[in-house]
């Protein structure tokens, strides 16, 4: 199992910096990356669906599939007219929930279950959809090499975050953070964490944001790498949890087993998620 999550997670690496790459030496920056982020997008609203049936939930899933798409995808179309940055997926966002009201209008026939299943549709819409917003909008931020800095910096803090806590935790953890929810998570793990998110984040613009965005970037505060860190990271750790919570609460071990080693697409992406408000804040702010 661990050569197979070794070699998995090389290939996943490997194809998503590739993807990077392509994309931000693109004329149309967020071209390569938009087929994957809708693909992760409807992969994550899948499994979320499955686990809130197998809850006993029962939300309508094609207005959640195709307003989730439509969420990601107004991200790349507000790039061009008059919209602002959010106004696309906001409106895709408020359209969704409209159409999950007529939806459930149509569905209804007795009372006791469509305030569930509107609640769980709006839920799937506002978790992966309008999170990922936040993500993608990073690609944008401050603009396309900025963007792509500020993307990859996300990404290498969250991970190593991750990392950092499942191998300190392993080694010397012993006081549990969240046993109700998560009886792996330690607090000295929580610690690692950040230890290595403040090192990816020194890592990232030490080298990767120079790298990526040094002619298009003016002089950041001193300590922003430290803030980065310990905020991403910090934010990261609450949306591994978050997805522990949903998991919990609805009887499920993982989001799906299409991965070994890794679980499914919710289980790759859960820190991401709320790390990515979190981190467009700080670039917005130092941008």
């Amino acid at each position: 199992m661990l050569i197979w999550r070794l070699v998995l997670g090389a290939v996943f690496i490997g194809g998503v910096a590739g993807l990077c790459w392509a994309d931000y030496h693109a004329t149309a920056p967020g071209i390569f990356l938009l087929p994957l982020a809708l693909v992760v997008a409807t992969g994550a609203t899948r499994e979320m669906i499955d686990m809130l049936r197998r809850g006993g939930w029962q939300p309508a899933a094609w207005p959640v599939y195709l307003g989730n798409a439509a969420i990601v995808a107004a991200n790349w179309f507000s790039r061009s007219g008059s919209l602002g940055d959010f106004d696309g997926p906001a409106f895709a966002f408020a359209f969704s929930v409209i159409v999950v009201f007529a939806v459930e209008m149509a569905r209804y026939r007795e009372p006791g279950r469509s305030s569930v299943n509107l609640g769980a549709a709006i839920l799937v819409l506002a978790y992966v959809g309008w999170l990922m917003t936040f993500l993608v909008e990073l690609r944008f931020v401050g603009g396309p090499q900025t963007g792509m800095a500020a993307l990859v910096s996300l990404v290498i803090v969250v991970k190593m975050c991750d990392t950092g806590a499942y191998t300190i935790g392993r080694l010397i953890g012993r006081h549990k953070m969240a046993p109700r929810l998560s009886g792996g998570k330690t607090i000295e793990g929580l610690a690692g964490g950040l230890l290595f998110a403040c090192l990816g984040s020194w890592c990232s613009f030490r080298f990767v944001v120079p790298g990526l965005a040094s002619a298009a970037l003016p002089a950041l505060p001193g300590q922003t790498w430290l803030v980065f860190g310990l905020l991403v990271g910090f934010a990261g750790v609450l949306g591994d949890l978050a997805e522990s919570l949903l998991k919990r609460d609805l009887g499920c071990k993982d989001s799906s087993t299409w991965m070994p080693g890794f679980g499914g697409v919710l289980d790759v992406i859960d820190s991401l998620l709320l790390a990515a408000p979190v981190g467009y804040v700080v670039w917005r702010w130092v941008s």
